[in-house]
């Protein structure tokens, strides 16, 4: 045998053998019943023991699951107001949910996920995120095919105030205070300090990056190569944790990422690979696997710290997880 196909040999054995060594095994997993087969692109808790989950069919329906018990049973509901898949999920400070998708279509609940009413950002544009971050001021971002990108600030009658379009794509936003704000995409993060009227670009790149978990002023970031990064001081600078473009490193595709302290977090993604860290995010290890439809959204479903977690995804999957 050649020496370059002795060496793929050792390095193929060395590293599945790595991974199964590090293999993590769940305390236990429940699937639940989420009453329907579409994709489910977001999930978290309202109030209290209400959850409202969303997603749908791209241009067929909007779904919308609701518990009322801290996640252990499901209603589900097709919004008959707007017949297009919701793939943002954002919550303001009154408590009004705002979910978006297709064709510049918003719901929102202003009574935990009951009613719907239906509005309208004005345009076409597949918007990926958004809520309002003060009661006139409503942030949302689309993206077209990973090249283009526009944000969307409307007022309280959803008139809008102006676009800005960037080059890239965008799949997310978060906003950890009514003024600072953030929004992922394509090789980029972006920051605003003043409600979205000016963004500053963060010196992180490498990834197309895909969620963001927020403790206090810790933030991560995970990305559809497999990427993990940190901040420790709202976004100002970054460390890299994991290089997804690192071929002696596991590959993920991430789509979301959740801390339930600065120690602790999980970050899942497509073909239902799920990983843990314990360290703050330095080091990371795999649960098994048990689904392998994609998952798409984690949230805590307890107190914050015990290990009892909501996963959605695919196929209308949906998990109640216990790691600890």
């Amino acid at each position: 045998m050649s020496k370059p196909y002795i060496f793929i040999l050792l390095f193929t054995t060395l590293l599945f053998g790595a991974c199964k060594k590090d293999l993590l095994h769940w305390q236990s997993v429940q699937e639940l019943n989420s009453h329907t087969n579409s994709q489910l692109t977001n999930i978290r808790s309202i109030d209290g023991d209400i959850f409202i989950g969303a997603g749908g069919d791209i241009w067929s329906k909007s779904v919308v699951i609701r518990s009322t018990d801290g996640g252990y049973t499901w209603t589900c509901d097709s919004v008959p107001a707007c017949m297009l898949e919701m793939y943002g999920m954002g919550l303001s400070d009154n408590g009004t949910i705002y979910l978006s998708g297709f064709n510049g279509s918003v719901l929102l609940s202003k009574d935990h996920g009951l009613t719907w009413q239906f509005k309208y950002l004005g345009n076409m544009l597949e918007y990926f995120g958004g809520t309002f971050v003060t009661p006139d001021t409503g942030i949302f971002i689309s993206s077209v095919l990973m090249r283009q990108s526009t944000i969307t600030r409307v007022n309280a009658q959803f008139n809008k105030i102006d676009d800005q379009t960037f080059q890239f794509g965008l799949n997310n936003c978060y906003f950890t205070t009514q003024d600072i704000g953030f929004v992922l995409g394509y090789g980029t993060i972006m920051k605003t300090t003043n409600r979205g009227n000016t963004w500053q670009y963060l010196d992180v790149s490498g990834d197309n990056f895909t969620a963001m978990a927020v403790v206090d002023h810790n933030l991560w970031a995970c990305g559809a190569n497999g990427g993990i990064y940190r901040s420790t001081d709202d976004g100002d600078h970054w460390q890299c944790l994991r290089n997804g473009n690192d071929i002696t490193h596991p590959h993920y595709s991430l789509r979301t990422i959740y801390f339930s302290s600065y120690w602790e977090g999980w970050a899942a993604g497509d073909d239902g690979k799920v990983i843990y860290t314990r360290d703050g995010g330095n080091h990371w290890s795999e649960f098994d696997r048990f689904t392998t439809s994609s998952i798409r959204c984690i949230t805590p479903c307890s107190a914050i710290g015990s290990g009892d977690l909501l996963m959605c995804g695919d196929n209308g999957r949906l998990f109640r997880v216990f790691s600890k």
